[in-house]
């Protein structure tokens, strides 16, 4: 064969080697999308075993040439999601849906200044995610805190819309300075009113409870963190959210009050009492001691509600419209939100706007930049006004309306009780508190080298509000005290800045060294001014607060500044060997503008190590065991929880006669005190996280111990001095306790019934360890040394005196139907000394509990909460059981000769309330709530595609349900919860709710 011959034949071979090609490869394409359905953007699809591949675009969709596409596997792999195979079989169009690993996303938890793996994290945190967050209707992020994690005692004020709960976090430390926790959004530090934050647009919440999680943030970590990330954008087509809720509110039981006729009778038994009231002549004695509107309603049968008048059914509004998406560079979410909480009671209500906008930007491999914005409006009505305990004192036999059906203004013609719905009568009583607030977070980042990065964090935030409040003549607070209408109204604007310079190195060494390096500079700053004017005598109504230079009288004017600067270093030492043993070192140090010179600047060290058992070698194949992590932590951190300008003296101005005229002049208000320095709390924390059955089981085990010293604090003096107090750092005081928390997956099937719960429990013991002068015990403020930093100090009540009791003896002569107390020291008489420690509202122990069940598109949770021991005190049983016969009572059993009951004394008309009512009012304050049940369903994928949606979700769900208690179910009560003392308010509600979610 010549040359010529043999160039064709080859041309020829590979001409059929390319046929044959052609004929074995193909283009496959498809899309991949998320759980939710949500297109994937930036996943690697390639050939197993080949070196062909590609990445999904913006909208998931990705087209691959397949070479023997009969035999080929397609590799799919993202960050965050379950590598995927899938062989091609011949197909030409493959679509697939990436399962979330959900071990790995968990492994990431946000802390002070940065992120870290979970297994490298060597402090306690507990975190809180936006599911568990929006499983429960709230109108505040603290709220969601409720019974979700242990340690963290979240207490409801009231039931007044748009009232925000206390939070501790591992109990509380101060006696007179603050022991509210740092709040942390997108790395800023942020004060003020959390209602500004919708919790919708939060991501995920942390909470750092020991000292080396807490140090980091020095004196502002005193009292735990609260580091809240809110909404950010993903790689992603741009997705469209909605989310929409309507609830009926209603409330959960009224105060259990007399009717007419059992008024009518205690009445007649106050006066029986003093001898006044002859049973044999019933109608000559009633119109002698019921007046004639009164005794008319008693002929009529009136039995007036007047809390039902006052009540209605209110309702819960929530809407919120979001868009989020991105590349690899850019990364955007924008989200709007509107809210309204109607109260049960008309006057009060809570409105808000809100607006989200982040932005996330790559300029080349190495700058990264980016904001956030958080801007809000609110409208609040309505937080003073108090119907119930207006309605509470009206009596059951007065009506409000005459026979024309226009209101009576004092139904029972006695000037302590005029008709409670006279401040329903339109524009009778305003009271609005509007707030603006623009909260920004800034941030530029740059990667100087492998490793080593720098980032400028700046967050301006300001704040305004505007508050008035105008009452009529003819409303029922100026009704009781006569005169004119009265207005008032109060603004005031804070602006605040944040500027934190922080350096991070990260590194890893021979593959088994790793250490990591946080530094910081940062100062804060925050400027604060108000100023309110007070008339009387506004003689337009119409023109409520709007026009208060037209009043007649002026009777107050007055305005504040408030400034402060924190000035800070901190330094933060990782170190991890073979993933096994991680130690931290934390050091901050804050300078205060609100302490003197000489005494600014605090330093707050801390240590942590931790051991990961589950690495080591006789753990590392267990089968049983998936992790388990032990750490100790030990550091100081500080509080700096005083106002401004505490340590220089106030001055008050004070009128007097000099030269025959009336002149002014100045006194001192309270006394300097230069040498105030830091309250400082020492902390040592013992903790376990474990996981079992490839993490079907997990949790933490905690232990700690707190002492907190140079407690700042009002040091009491001698009256001839004539100064009450000065502030100084004095005493100490201790905490300590247990944590637990427990989450589990029971039953686990992908295509079935699926079955989780999360449970936490905490018990946290609180101590006076020291007071001022070595005293061990301040009665007038309820403090004593070995106890608790709150107790309720009062008589003792053992009984009702009753007639057989003997009285030989005391120097005091009680009579039939008066409380009986117990003589404490036993010396035959009741004085002061015979006061003791009844109790304390600090629970026994807490727990929290969550049930999640799934069946295909079904999907119902349960969260439960639960605080056991402790005491309460109701106002309820103090102000509102006088047994006067003025005012309506409590439906007690009260003493009567025919009746001799151990459980209230006999009503007595020359008294305004019993001999030591207030022994009355302590009861249990353990309780079991369940705060809500939801039930939702996802309609199906196919249904959902022919809508053009993703996803579409609808809702109900049941808040507040139920309370088990003995102060509900036993004494007739309506809610327990409270921070100390149950007030007179707004009754608790509970909520049934309607909601859709919807994605495009």
């Amino acid at each position: 064969m010549n040359r010529i011959s043999r160039l064709c034949f080859a041309a020829l071979c590979l001409l059929l080697c390319h046929q044959l090609a052609q004929a074995q490869s193909k283009q496959v394409e498809g899309n991949v999308l998320a759980k939710d359905k949500t297109p994937l953007v930036g996943v690697t699809v390639a050939v197993k075993g080949g070196t062909s591949g590609t990445q999904t675009d913006a909208n998931g969709h990705f087209k691959l040439n397949v070479a023997n596409s009969s035999n080929a596997v397609l590799v799919f792999s993202f960050i965050g999601y379950i590598r995927h195979e899938e062989p091609v079989s011949g197909r030409g169009v493959i679509s697939i849906t990436l399962e979330e690993d959900q071990k790995k996303l968990e492994e990431i938890v946000v802390v002070g200044y940065g992120q870290q793996k979970k297994k490298d994290v060597t402090g306690s945190i507990a975190s809180v995610s936006s599911k568990a967050i929006q499983e429960v209707p709230v109108t505040n992020a603290q709220q969601a805190l409720q019974g979700r994690t242990p340690g963290v005692d979240v207490v409801s004020n009231s039931a007044k819309p748009g009232d925000e709960p206390t939070v501790r976090i591992r109990g509380t430390r101060s006696l007179s300075a603050g022991n509210d926790p740092l709040y942390v959004i997108d790395g800023i530090p942020y004060s003020g009113s959390l209602n500004d934050i919708g919790p919708g647009t939060i991501q995920s919440m942390e909470i750092l409870k020991d000292a080396s999680a807490t140090a980091i943030y020095g004196s502002r970590g005193a009292n735990g963190v609260v580091l809240i990330t809110t909404t950010r954008g993903k790689v992603s087509r741009p997705i469209v959210t909605y989310s929409g809720s309507y609830g009926m509110v209603k409330n959960l039981g009224q105060t259990d009050l007399m009717n007419g006729a059992q008024f009518a009778d205690m009445r007649r038994e106050a006066y029986r009492t003093i001898g006044r009231y002859n049973d044999n002549n019933r109608d000559s004695s009633d119109k002698a001691i019921f007046v004639p509107q009164e005794y008319a309603g008693i002929q009529k049968g009136t039995n007036t509600d007047w809390q039902k008048l006052l009540l209605s059914t209110g309702y819960q509004t929530n809407h919120s419209i979001g868009v989020n998406g991105g590349t690899e560079k850019t990364k955007y979410a924008v989200g709007l939100g509107y809210f309204k909480d109607q109260g049960v009671l008309k006057l009060q209500s809570y409105e808000r706007y809100n607006v989200n906008i982040s932005l996330d930007q790559m300029i080349g491999s190495r700058v990264k930049v980016g904001a956030t914005m958080l801007a809000s409006y609110s409208n609040r009505k309505g937080e003073t006004y108090n119907g119930i305990n207006n309605a509470i004192r009206m009596l059951p036999i007065s009506s409000p309306y005459d026979d024309n059906g226009n209101l009576i203004t004092f139904p029972n013609n006695d000037s302590n009780l005029p008709n409670p719905l006279l401040d329903y009568v339109p524009g009778a009583r305003t009271e609005n508190r509007k707030r603006f607030r623009l909260f920004t977070s800034l941030y530029g980042e740059v990667e100087i080298i492998d490793g080593l990065k720098y980032r400028l964090n700046v967050g301006p935030d300001i704040s305004q509000y505007n508050y008035g409040l105008f009452q009529g003549k003819n409303t029922f607070d100026l009704l009781i005290g006569g005169g004119d209408a009265t207005a008032s109204k109060t603004s005031g604007e804070t602006i605040a800045y944040t500027v934190e310079n922080v350096v991070t190195y990260n590194k890893t060494f021979n593959k088994k060294h790793n250490i990591g390096f946080t530094g910081l500079y940062s100062v804060q700053r925050q400027r604060g001014d108000s100023s309110t004017a007070n008339v009387r005598g506004v003689l337009v109504e119409a023109q409520e607060y709007y026009n208060l230079g037209q009043a007649m009288n002026v009777t107050g004017v007055g305005s504040s500044l408030g400034t402060w600067t924190i000035l800070s270093y901190m330094g933060r030492l990782n170190y991890g060997y073979d993933d096994r043993y991680l130690v931290t070192l934390t050091m901050r140090a804050d300078g205060s503008s609100r302490f003197a010179p000489g005494h600014k600047w605090g330093y707050f060290p801390s240590v942590a190590a931790a051991w990961n058992m589950s690495n080591e070698q006789f753990l590392k194949n267990s089968r049983n065991i998936s992790h388990m992590k032990l750490r100790a932590s030990f550091g100081r951190i500080g509080n700096t929880g005083i106002d401004p300008y505490a340590t220089q003296g106030l001055l008050s101005r004070i009128p007097y006669s000099f030269g025959g005229k009336g002149v002014l002049g100045y006194s001192p208000l309270m006394l300097r005190n230069p040498n105030l320095t830091w309250e400082t709390t020492t902390s040592f924390d013992a903790g376990l996280d474990f996981g079992f059955f490839k993490d079907r089981l997990t949790g933490t085990v905690d232990f700690y111990k707190q002492k907190t010293t140079d407690l700042l604090m009002p040091f009491l003096l001698p009256y001839s001095n004539g100064f009450n107090s000065v502030l100084q750092n004095v005493g100490a005081t201790s905490n300590t306790g247990w944590e637990v928390a427990l989450s589990g997956i029971i039953i686990d099937n992908p295509k079935g019934f699926n079955w989780s719960m999360d449970v936490n429990f905490s018990r946290n013991r609180s101590k006076i360890l020291e007071l001022m002068g070595g005293k061990t015990e301040d009665i007038g403020n309820g403090w004593f040394v070995g106890q608790p930093t709150y107790v309720y100090y009062d008589y003792n009540k053992i009984g009702i005196w009753q007639t057989s009791d003997k009285t030989d003896g005391l120097l005091y002569k009680p009579k039939p139907g008066e409380i009986k107390v117990e003589d404490t020291n036993g010396d035959k008489k009741i004085d002061a000394s015979d006061r003791k420690i009844l109790g304390t509202p600090q629970p026994d122990w807490t727990a929290g509990m969550t049930q999640r069940v799934s069946y295909k598109n079904f999907e119902l949770s349960v969260v439960a909460f639960a605080r056991v021991g402790g005491m309460i005190k109701s106002d309820f049983y103090q102000n509102t059981n006088t047994l006067f016969g003025r005012f309506n009572n409590l439906n007690i059993n009260y003493w009567t000769p025919t009746n001799p009951t151990n459980d209230f004394p006999r009503p007595n008309a020359n008294q305004e309330r019993p001999v030591n009512y207030q022994s009355l009012s302590y009861f249990d304050g353990s309780f079991f709530k369940i705060r809500n049940i939801s039930l939702s369903y996802a309609l199906p994928e196919a249904t959902v595609k022919r809508m053009q949606m993703q996803d579409l979700r609808f809702n109900v769900s049941v808040k507040q349900p139920l309370i088990l208690a003995p102060y509900r179910q036993k004494y007739k009560g309506v809610d327990p919860e409270d921070v100390n003392v149950i007030g007179i308010d707004a009754p608790a509600t509970w909520m049934l709710q309607f909601g859709v979610n919807a994605r495009f």
